[in-house]
Order: C-alpha cells, then sequence, then structure tokens
C-alpha cells in the first residue's frame, strides 16, 4: 500500500507538460572536431560517442537564451491545460542555466507570456526542476497559491570548452562535451486523487566542488576561464552509484513498492553508460525508462520533464512514474507522482 505522505485534502498534481528543444543539431563528431582543431592535433573521431554514447545533441542560437526554451515549453504546457497565462499565480523558473545574475529569469519568462504571478527562480543544478516541483507543491499545500506553472530552460552547451587550449583544458571540461540545450515546463495544481505522493531527498554537501561553473558569483566573478564547464565525470558517477541508488531503495521500501508498480521511471540521463549502470544497480526494467541522451545529450534540468512529455499521453489515470533526480552539489531526489 502506498504511502500518502501529504494530506489527501491538499493533493497537488501535475496537470499538464511541455518541452521545447533548439533546432540545431550537434553531433559529437562535429564537436570533437571543433576540439580537435583547437588542440592543433588529432583525435580518434568515435572518440566521444564511444565514451558517453551520445550521438547528437541540440544547441541554441545566437539569439536563444534559457528564458527563450522556457517560455516555449510553457506555451505549451498552458494549451494542454486550455489555460491562459493569467490563470498562474506563481511562477518559478527552475534550472541551472540562467540568462543573467540579476534580475531572476523568472521575471523573463513572466514578462513574454504576460502573466503576473508571483515569480522567482529556483536553482540546484540538475535537480532545479523537481526542487521547483516541490516547492510550488509545499506552496499550493500552504494556500500560499492556487495553480502553479514550473519551468526550466537550460543551454549548458554554452559552458561547454569547444577550442581547448590543451588536452589538460580538454580532459578537465570532458564531462561538458556531453551537454545540450532543451526547456521543459509543468502546470501543478490541487487534485482529487493521485498527484505528488512521495518526496525523497539526499544532499552530499561535501562534493560541492566536484564540477560546475565557477564563473559569475563573488569567487569569481569575471574572468572567462570561469565560464566553462569544469569536473571530475568518474568521481561524480562514483558519488552518484554510492549515494543514489540507495535513496532510490529506501524511496521503494518506505512505500511497500516494487518495479512493477510503476508505469515509467524518469531518471536524470547523463550519459549511455551511467544509464545501462543505474539499470543494473537499481533493478528497473529497461522497458520502464524513457530514453533520450543519445539524441539529446545531457540536457540538465530539462531531462526529466523532456522525457515526462514524451510519456505523458501515453500514461492513464492511476498510473504512477518514479521521478529520480542527480544533480551536482551533490543532492539526490525521488518523486512519486500518480496521473490523475
Amino acid at each position: 500500500m502506498l504511502k500518502q505522505t501529504s494530506d489527501p485534502r491538499s493533493r497537488v498534481g501535475i496537470t499538464a507538460v511541455g518541452s521545447a528543444l533548439p533546432d540545431a543539431v550537434l553531433t559529437s563528431q562535429s564537436l570533437l572536431h571543433e576540439a580537435a582543431r583547437g588542440l592543433g592535433r588529432t583525435l580518434p573521431p568515435t572518440l566521444l560517442a564511444q565514451a558517453t554514447g551520445i550521438i547528437t545533441r541540440r544547441v541554441a542560437a545566437d539569439d536563444e537564451h534559457a528564458s527563450t526554451f522556457a517560455v516555449r515549453a510553457a506555451r505549451r504546457a498552458l494549451a494542454a491545460a486550455s489555460l491562459d497565462p493569467h490563470d498562474i499565480d506563481l511562477l518559478l523558473f527552475a534550472s541551472a542555466s540562467r540568462d543573467m545574475v540579476e534580475p531572476a529569469t523568472a521575471h523573463i519568462v513572466q514578462a513574454e507570456l504576460g502573466s503576473n504571478a508571483h515569480a522567482l527562480d529556483v536553482t540546484n543544478a540538475c535537480n532545479s526542476f523537481i526542487n521547483g516541483i516541490d516547492l510550488a507543491r509545499v506552496m499550493i499545500q500552504a494556500g500560499r497559491a492556487r495553480r502553479a506553472l514550473v519551468v526550466t530552460g537550460e543551454t549548458p552547451s554554452r559552458a561547454v570548452r569547444r577550442a581547448p587550449a590543451d588536452l589538460a583544458a580538454f580532459r578537465d571540461g570532458f564531462a561538458g562535451y556531453t551537454f545540450g540545450d532543451a526547456g521543459a515546463a509543468v502546470v501543478l495544481e490541487a487534485v482529487e486523487r493521485g498527484g505528488i505522493l512521495d518526496v525523497d531527498t539526499e544532499t552530499r554537501s561535501e562534493h560541492w566542488d566536484v564540477g560546475g561553473i565557477p564563473g559569475g558569483g563573488s569567487r569569481h566573478p569575471r574572468g572567462d576561464n570561469h565560464t566553462y564547464f569544469r569536473g571530475d565525470g568518474h568521481e561524480l558517477r562514483g558519488v552518484f552509484e554510492k549515494t543514489g541508488t540507495s535513496v532510490v531503495e529506501r524511496t521503494l521500501h518506505r512505500n511497500g513498492l516494487d518495479w512493477s508498480c510503476f508505469a515509467k521511471v524518469l531518471v536524470h540521463q547523463v550519459t549511455v553508460p551511467y544509464l545501462e549502470r543505474f539499470t543494473e544497480l537499481t533493478g528497473v526494467p529497461a522497458e520502464k525508462l524513457v530514453i533520450t541522451v543519445p539524441e539529446l545529450g545531457n540536457i540538465a534540468s530539462a531531462s526529466i520533464g523532456v522525457q515526462l512529455e514524451k510519456a505523458y499521453e501515453e500514461l492513464l489515470p492511476g498510473d504512477r512514474v518514479l521521478f529520480v533526480g542527480l544533480g551536482g552539489g551533490i543532492s539526490i531526489m525521488t518523486m512519486i507522482w500518480e496521473k490523475s
């Protein structure tokens, strides 16, 4: 029997979803060729595809920004729900990317949509979108909002070192070559049945410096060298393997569930080898996954939102979905959602 963690009189569910992708496609072979040209040396043309399983990714055009994809996804979600932007009274931009340090990108999204909701940013690396959904849920339950729009727009391709100065820089930024751009959005409101049934988190902040983009804050406010992603992909994977699987097991055990209880399992996707390892360690049946990483790459916090839209129309009322979020910092998050 599934444990209902919130008052059933104030259940909150996802009632619409949307996503958005850039038109431009960049292959791993082309990206590796750019890096090799910057290095002034030859690299095996299949190195990136073989190491990551990523064949292509979508990348933003020069005149497209994080807010661009958030707005496009938001419009799709609102249309799916037959809602006007003024029907929303809480707007959360929940993303690892942003248009600028200040003001909050939520205000740029809101200005484009024409809404007048309470607007703010939520940021926690690749877990930002799930954190935003959880925050919106709690605010609706607290009576602070009636209907929320949670959006993300990710442009991590802007932080990829396409012309590394040397092999050390290439290795340091290699994890960034997995990135692609995308946006996602969900509408949340009170529901009579189902909805978000369980949330669990685990944070291991002692690993905060394993990877990230150091520029733009008070530590490194300026300097192009700090605007690129750097990190140890192997160390990140090791932490996720040790901690992430235990959170998943804890969530299933606490609620008395097994994999047969879920129609889909949506997990943040970094590379194909990591997704295969996640499947091996947790035992989740591969057919319950919605695989996007070979064609879209690591789209940061938009990953689960894009997967959700792909699966949404196939889901029936009563179907349960497990979200598994993995974010730098490091944080792990699970969420059980039942379609109303």
